[in-house]
């Protein structure tokens, strides 16, 4: 239903019927008048779409409320049971009254478990205004039956089809008369009756169950076919005995020439009256897999937290002269990911990981330039300096509210454009919601205790069935046969099984248990908590970030000064290094082995590369000897001496380039050897080679034949090369996509209440008989002589007026107000429909009418 005109859904009354129904809403905003304030809090907290902007009054509030987005969102956040509450509305007769709603939920035979789950229900529909009405008279919002009804096109969610009315509708009197004769019902004078009696008969259950004794066994196993759904089944021209059997009784009803449909009051009949094959009112629970001491699980966290930090720290270093390309449509290429993936020695999906984790961060992004690129942001070195719990929290934190959604990279948008990582298109709004609520339904199972997967993911589809659905657009399917997937691939559910693995990757849970830290991070209560105000819950964001971060720190490594030198020229780093440490030791030396212990290995291109950042051999001996609680050993030594003392013997400098040795017999082996070819070198002096390359590729070469050369300035000085770490400008980190407007703070809803109360008075103000007939919806006329006469006796008398005001814009308005004063050609006075003091040019006033006795 569109938003059309105000008050659309007043259409929807009813008349009132039998003594005191007077006093019943025969609409929904009639309805929410009568609500309080909190009630009406409630409505725009749930569906805070409704809000944006604030109706002028509730009649306004009711329409936007039944247009059929809002009631599409609102559906969507619904749970299993409310939903199918809401389905066995669309299939009831309108209104229906409460214990007609319960049989359809819990058939003949009753059912406690739903009994007392379904007054919970309803509140929840009434609240979220799809339902308004007494208990006598439950209504369903019209664009929520017309979503959830059954029809050809969009088979009801229950497995029902259409009514005996409905599937009538269009068949001869005739026909009917012959299908009442031969259900063994009396001729009637007209199809109205006789619909009437047919269906007076499928709601018999004592003369339905006669009919169907008669029925051939073969006609019953037709009917046990449909009677769940879908009710609609193809025949031929010349159908089957039973199925004739059944055409002709009207147990079956043509649709078509090729096509006949269950009625619903026949399938009610077979289904014992339960609208739903299985409802289920009770949410399902999360089962323990294992568990582990609290612990154990808080050290596994830990551990992996700070493989976490280091993780990002070598995948970000790595980048730290500029990282790989951004593609033409944004986004990193497969070809890249793979080598960030064989770096990291992860999976790809893995690496799409923590690349995301970096840009959403504000840790990494593109430089802007022409030939744009990925690089380290400054704030990365800002959070290079931070303490590492502090590192952790500020990775989480933009984590648990990013939108972005890395397991969706490699796969296909749409239009079946590849999604690539740190592209445009991995935003889903859905990610945050389903990774607070992983986290807080693992926060519901005893301390250390690590949920069953598949149990999560089923109370998950319990909560949200149409969420990330194949037919939530349609808002269908809540899980019977026959109405929808079971959804085991839905959005939702991968989202869900995503979450899972992030959180153990970044240290929020520990063998599959919510850690404390994470518990601290989500505002929950801590298992062992010390004071009230380490109790959680209500504390900002920033807060909750730093008392995660406490929980965090005394449970990771503490960093060590040292390493172990070995005769195998390795040195075996016993914990994480200071960072002053590691950053020289990356340069003497490479890594080998990562875990609880890093190897790294000396080599003589990494002693060289020392030696090229403006060590020398001195240098690299004392190094060596002041970390290492080991003595340096020989082999050790005498490979920096031996890489030193060839170090700098030839020197490379630019003609395009040169290389310069004092040695003339070297240059004479350079020369010689064939693998200089390539660097088109030629003697120009005993001691001096002219190459036609350019300086850096000059040393490349020589290096690869085994030489150490040195590059040298134009005074000919050795040039120190160092690693300058190359960042883009300043970046914000990404924004999270929302889901929708913000949920409104207690100010924002208290004001709009407030509001939209005022603009109800005003609008439902009565007002006194104008001279002129004024049309209905229309806004007062009056001269601008009267106009002017009846506000200034308003402001003498202090009485309220009603007038029409067209504002600088254009736009047409009504208010009531309290006029104060007049003069200069403006009013001033109490607008009761803002509910404050305004100003208004007189000329802008259309017209004026007085308010009836007792109005505002």
């Amino acid at each position: 239903m569109g938003i059309g005109g105000i008050g659309g859904l007043d259409r929807e009354a009813h008349v009132a019927e039998g003594t005191g129904a007077a006093a019943a809403p025969r609409t929904l905003a009639e309805a929410l008048r009568a609500r309080g304030d909190e009630g009406l809090a409630a409505l725009l907290r749930a569906r805070p779409d409704l809000l944006n902007p604030v109706p002028n009054d509730l009649t306004q509030l009711a329409t936007r409320a039944g247009t059929r987005g809002s009631v599409v969102r609102a559906l969507e956040r619904l749970d299993r049971f409310a939903l199918q509450t809401a389905e066995a509305l669309a299939v009831a007769p309108d209104p229906a009254p409460y214990p007609v709603l319960l049989g359809l939920l819990t058939g003949d035979e009753g059912d406690a478990t739903i009994g007392a789950a379904l007054p919970g229900a309803v509140a929840l529909l009434r609240e979220q205004a799809l339902v308004w009405g007494e208990d006598d008279r439950l209504r369903l919002v019209r664009t929520a039956r017309e979503l959830l009804s059954p029809s050809p096109q969009h088979p009801s969610p229950t497995g029902l089809g259409p009514t005996v009315a409905e599937a009538t509708s269009g068949m001869s009197p005739g026909r009917v008369q012959e299908i009442i004769g031969a259900a063994g019902l009396a001729a009637t004078h007209d199809p109205v009756s006789a619909v009437a009696a047919l269906t007076g008969l499928f709601t018999d259950r004592a003369r339905m169950g006669a009919l169907l004794d008669e029925a051939p066994p073969e006609a019953l196993a037709v009917l046990d076919r449909l009677v769940w759904g879908p009710p609609y089944g193809e025949v031929t021209a010349n159908p089957a005995p039973p199925v004739r059997w059944l055409r002709d009784r009207g147990l079956l009803l043509p649709v078509s020439a090729r096509t006949m449909v269950l009625p619903r009051e026949v399938a009610l009949h077979l289904r014992g009256g339960r609208a739903h094959r299985a409802p289920e009112p009770v949410a399902p629970e999360v089962a323990v897999l294992r568990e582990h001491r609290p612990q154990v699980v808080d050290g596994a966290a830990a551990g992996q937290a700070y493989t976490a930090l280091a993780t990002v720290e070598e995948l970000l270093k790595s980048w730290d002269k500029g990282g790989p390309q951004v593609l033409r449509a944004g986004g990193l290429s497969v070809r890249d990911l793979r080598r960030t993936a064989a770096a990291l020695d992860v999976t790809e999906q893995v690496a799409a990981f923590w690349l995301e984790l970096c840009h959403g961060a504000g840790l990494l992004a593109s430089d802007g330039a022409a030939d744009e690129r990925y690089a380290p942001t400054p704030a990365y070195d800002d959070w290079l300096d931070l303490p590492p719990a502090e590192r952790w929290a500020r990775l989480v934190a933009p984590w648990l509210a990013s939108t972005r959604t890395p397991g969706l990279a490699g796969g296909q948008d749409a239009k079946g454009r590849a999604l690539s990582v740190l592209g445009p298109d991995l935003d889903r709004a859905a990610a945050p919601e389903v990774r607070h609520r992983v986290l807080g339904l693992l926060a519901t199972l005893p301390p250390g205790a690590a949920a069953d997967p598949e149990t999560l993911f089923a109370r998950l589809r319990w909560e949200r069935p149409l969420r990330g659905a194949a037919g939530a657009s349609g808002a269908g399917g809540s899980g019977d046969e026959g109405a929808g997937p079971s959804l085991p691939d839905d959005l939702r559910s991968r989202l869900a099984r995503w979450s899972l693995a992030e959180a153990e990757l970044l240290g929020l849970t520990g063998r599959g248990a919510l850690s404390a830290p994470a518990r601290a991070l989500l505002n929950l209560p801590l298992a062992e908590a010390a004071s009230p105000a380490d109790e959680g819950g209500g504390v900002e964001e920033s807060v909750a970030a730093e008392r995660a971060a406490t929980l965090l720190a005394p449970l990771l490594p503490e960093a060590v000064d040292h390493v172990l030198l070995q005769a195998d020229l390795t040195a075996v780093a016993p914990g994480p290094l200071r960072r002053p440490l590691a950053d020289a030791l990356a340069v003497l030396a490479d890594v080998e082995s990562k875990g609880g212990a890093t190897v790294y290995r000396f080599t003589p291109g990494s002693v060289r590369r020392a030696l090229d950042s403006g060590l020398a051999a001195s240098d690299v001996h004392a190094f060596l000897a002041a970390h290492s609680r080991t003595p340096v050993p020989q082999p050790l030594a005498y490979l920096v001496d031996d890489v030193a003392r060839r170090h700098g013997h030839l020197r490379v400098g630019a003609a395009s380039a040169y290389v310069r040795c004092d040695d003339d017999a070297v240059l004479g082996e350079i020369l010689a050897d064939r693998r200089s070819a390539a660097l088109g070198l030629r003697r120009l002096a005993p001691t001096v080679l002219a190459a036609q390359t350019d300086p850096a590729s000059l040393l490349d070469g020589l290096r690869a034949m085994g030489y150490a050369p040195a590059a040298e300035s134009a005074e000919g000085d050795v040039l120190v090369t160092r690693a300058d770490a190359y960042r883009t400008p300043a970046r914000t980190a990404p924004v999270p996509v929302p889901d929708g407007p913000p949920a409104p703070d207690a100010t924002l809803l208290g004001a709009a209440v407030k509001a939209i109360r005022a603009g109800d008075r005003a609008a439902t103000a009565v007002r006194r008989e104008p001279s002129a007939p004024t049309p209905a919806g229309s806004l007062p006329r009056t001269s601008s002589a009267e106009t002017l006469a009846t506000v200034q006796a308003a402001a003498m008398t202090g009485s309220a007026v009603w007038i029409g005001y067209v504002n600088a814009d254009g736009a047409a308005s009504q208010r009531v107000i309290a006029p104060v004063r007049v003069e200069g050609g403006f009013v001033t006075g109490y607008d009761h429909t803002a509910d404050e003091m305004r100003t208004y040019p007189l000329h802008r006033i259309t017209g004026v009418a007085e308010l009836a006795d007792d109005q505002v």
